[in-house]
C-alpha cells in the first residue's frame, strides 16, 4: 500500500467534476419551471455539489504548496533540529518517548498510520456534509474557519520544515515507512519537498474545527465524544513522528486567531446592520410624515 490518500491531480480533477456538475444541475433548475419542490431538492444537490468541489480544490492547493518552497529546501532538517531542541529547553514531553511506547505494538503503528492518512480528511468531509445539510446557518461560519485556517498555514508552510521522522539521529523512526503505509512519494535523499510542509500542522487544526463545531452545534451528551477525535489525532501525529508539538500549538494559535477576527467581523456587520435598520426606520417615518402633512 504506497498511499492511502488523494493525489493533488486527483483532488482537483474530483474538484473540477464536482463543479462541472453542479452547474450542470443548477442549469437544470434555472431552466426547469413549476414543481418547486423537485427545484428546491435539485438546487440542494447543486450547492453539496459545489461545496464538496472547493473542499477537494483546498485540499489539493494544500498538497501544491507542499511541493513548493520560498527558502529552499537546504535548511528543513535544521529548522526541525531546532524546534525539537527548543522544545526541550521549554520542559515538553519529548515525542521519542511517545513514540517509544508503540514501536513494540504492530497493531497499534498500523492503526495509527492508518489514522493519519484517512481521518484528517475524512472526518472534515463528514462534519461539512451534516453542517451544509442539517444547520445550514451554521456552516458558512465553519466553512470559513477551514479556508482562512488552512489559507495561513499554507503561507507559513512556504519556510520548509521538516517532520521529526527525517530525523533518525534524534531517535525518531518512520513508522510508516517502515509499515508501507506512507502517504508521502519516494525521498530522494531522503527529502523531498511535499514532505517539507510540516509547521504548522493541518491535521491539528482541522480536528480541533471538527470538535468545536460538533459541540457548539450539535444537541445531547454524546456531542462531546467528539472531543476524542482531536484527542487522538495529536497522539497519532506524535508518535508516528509527523508532527512536533510546537506544529500543533502554532496550528491552534492560528484558528484561535481566525475565531476572533471572525467575531469581530460578525461584530461590526451587526453593528452596521442596526445602524442600517435605524436609518430606514427614521427615514420611513420622515416619508409618512411628509405624506401626512
Amino acid at each position: 500500500m504506497q498511499n492511502l490518500t488523494l493525489t493533488w491531480q486527483t483532488s482537483a480533477a474530483a474538484s473540477a467534476a464536482l463543479y462541472a456538475a453542479a452547474f450542470t444541475v443548477r442549469r437544470g433548475v434555472a431552466r426547469r419551471a413549476g414543481e418547486e419542490g423537485r427545484r428546491r431538492r435539485a438546487g440542494a444537490v447543486a450547492d453539496v455539489l459545489r461545496e464538496a468541489g472547493t473542499l477537494l480544490a483546498l485540499f489539493a492547493l494544500w498538497q501544491v504548496v507542499g511541493h513548493l518552497s520560498l527558502m529552499g529546501t537546504d535548511h528543513a532538517l535544521e529548522r526541525a533540529e531546532w524546534i525539537h531542541r527548543t522544545e526541550g529547553e521549554f520542559g515538553l514531553p519529548d515525542e521519542v518517548s511517545w513514540q517509544r511506547t508503540v514501536v513494540g505494538h504492530p497493531w497499534l503503528v498500523r492503526g495509527a498510520n492508518y489514522y493519519y492518512a484517512t481521518m484528517h480528511f475524512g472526518v472534515m468531509l463528514v462534519v461539512l456534509l451534516w453542517l451544509f445539510l442539517r444547520h445550514r446557518a451554521r456552516y458558512a461560519w465553519v466553512r470559513t474557519t477551514v479556508v482562512a485556517t488552512t489559507a495561513v498555514c499554507l503561507l507559513i508552510q512556504f519556510v520548509p520544515v521538516a517532520p521529526p521522522r527525517m530525523l533518525p539521529g534524534n531517535g525518531f523512526v518512520d513508522l510508516a515507512e517502515q509499515y508501507g503505509q506512507s502517504v508521502y512519494g519516494s525521498a530522494v535523499a531522503g527529502v523531498v519537498a511535499d514532505q517539507l510542509s510540516a509547521m504548522p500542522s493541518v491535521h491539528v487544526a482541522w480536528c480541533v474545527i471538527v470538535a468545536v463545531a460538533v459541540v457548539s452545534v450539535a444537541r445531547g451528551p454524546w456531542r462531546w465524544l467528539v472531543v476524542l477525535h482531536p484527542l487522538v489525532t495529536v497522539w497519532v501525529v506524535v508518535v508516528t513522528a509527523n508532527h512536533f508539538w510546537a506544529d500543533g500549538l502554532v496550528a491552534v494559535a492560528i484558528l484561535l486567531t481566525v475565531y476572533l477576527v471572525q467575531a469581530a467581523v460578525s461584530g461590526w456587520r451587526q453593528k452596521e446592520d442596526a445602524v442600517l435598520a435605524v436609518a430606514e426606520e427614521s427615514g420611513e417615518r420622515e416619508r409618512s410624515a411628509v405624506r401626512q402633512g
